[in-house]
């Protein structure tokens, strides 16, 4: 029903803007006609005032006025005798000769001239061009068409921003009733956990399930932040960086090379360090897809004492160039299966929560990429 509404509108609204500029096409036609009759009125006042003679033209006050009427049309009267006389044209270019040959140019363009006659005795052409108001009349059907586009534009961009919105809105509430489910059987762990120490079972046992139940935990407030305003706090980003790298290292295939370059000092960045690290765990992850398992992956952090650069290399299949701004889209992914949301909340933590930038600094088809973090240092 929407849909059909949709396109409704949008058929009506085609056809009002045709309907329109038909209407303003005729409206000039029809203008630019009884501007032709005016000239040709003027042409034949010209024509009698030309046969009089000196004394009769003073008795020919209505031939006068006609011809004294013509304040608005532009017009040049090239006499059989070689004599031009022009109207309604700067009186600063009305004695150049080059001026009022293209003039006569662009006026027969514009309307077919006038032979200025009477009584069967032809006394010379008349070139006339459009008025000014013919003229802004003609820019009309443009103007409209432009003030159409940019309100269909603001349309538009109001309806995404809010489908967007919306989106949003569906996101956030789904991350935090993740949250929110997860929780239940967490805690169920956390009890099983402490029963298993009381039984006595192998410390390595108990100690892992411990690890993956804070990991649990760390997923777990990392969706309930989605849609809130994070707390950030001043950490070393190196070290951030450094666990998250750790934790994935441990957990990925021996086939993977993995190498982590960063300076010795401590750089600081305003950060959460659980969304922080959420980013570079998918970034990670979205590297080691693209390699399909197995390759070199590298993290680089570079300083420039204002701008702390966190650089996620890998050996992967590349990125397309004109698809550098869409993997960062929600929905969009190369996989058989996935959601394509991964990099979307990169860009989403990272510029949203963290007023970092993240983009792709370099690709190359069958050769790897580099996904770049961007982030403001602080002073400690």
């Amino acid at each position: 029903m929407k849909k059909t509404t949709r396109w409704i509108l949008i058929a009506s609204s085609f056809i009002i803007v045709i309907s329109i500029l038909w209407n303003t096409y005729v409206f000039f036609q029809k203008f630019k006609d009884e501007e032709r009759t005016k000239m040709k009125i003027w042409a034949e006042a010209l024509g009698e005032f030309l046969q009089t003679t000196d004394l009769d033209r003073d008795l020919g006050n209505l031939t006068l006025a006609v011809i004294k009427n013509n304040t608005s049309t532009p017009m040049i009267y090239v006499g059989d005798d070689g004599e031009i006389t022009s109207n309604n044209l700067p009186e600063k270019k009305v004695n150049d000769s080059l001026y009022i040959q293209r003039k006569i140019k662009k006026f027969k363009a514009e309307n077919a001239p006038i032979e200025v006659t009477f009584r069967n005795d032809k006394y010379g052409t008349l070139y006339y061009g459009n008025s000014d108001v013919l003229n802004n009349l003609k820019y009309y059907p443009v103007a409209l068409i432009l003030i159409i586009v940019l309100f269909s534009a603001v349309v538009y961009f109001f309806y995404k921003t809010s489908k967007i919105a919306d989106q949003n809105k569906l996101w956030a509430g789904m991350a935090k009733e993740t949250a929110h489910q997860i929780g239940t059987p967490l805690s169920s762990l956390l009890g099983w956990a402490e029963l298993l120490k009381a039984e006595d079972v192998n410390p390595t046992i108990t100690n892992e399930i411990e690890k993956d139940i804070d990991r649990l935990s760390t997923i777990t407030e990392r969706f309930s932040k989605i849609g809130s305003i994070p707390k950030l706090e001043c950490l070393d980003i190196v070290e951030e960086t450094k666990n998250t790298f750790n934790y994935i290292q441990a957990r990925s295939s021996k086939w993977v090379n993995f190498s982590f370059k960063a300076p010795s000092e401590k750089i600081y960045c305003l950060t959460n360090d659980q969304l922080y690290s959420w980013t570079i765990e998918n970034l990670i992850k979205n590297a080691i897809d693209a390699m399909k398992g197995k390759g070199d992956l590298t993290i680089e952090i570079l300083s420039d004492k204002k701008i702390a650069k966190i650089n996620v290399i890998d050996t992967g299949k590349g990125i397309h160039k004109n698809d550098y701004i869409k993997i960062f889209e929600p929905g969009y992914t190369t996989k058989i299966r996935g959601w394509g949301l991964g990099l979307s909340l990169v860009k989403r933590i990272i510029e949203d929560y963290h007023d970092g930038k993240v983009r792709v600094l370099q690709s190359a088809i069958g050769k790897g990429s580099i996904i770049q973090i961007a982030l403001k240092i602080e002073d400690s």
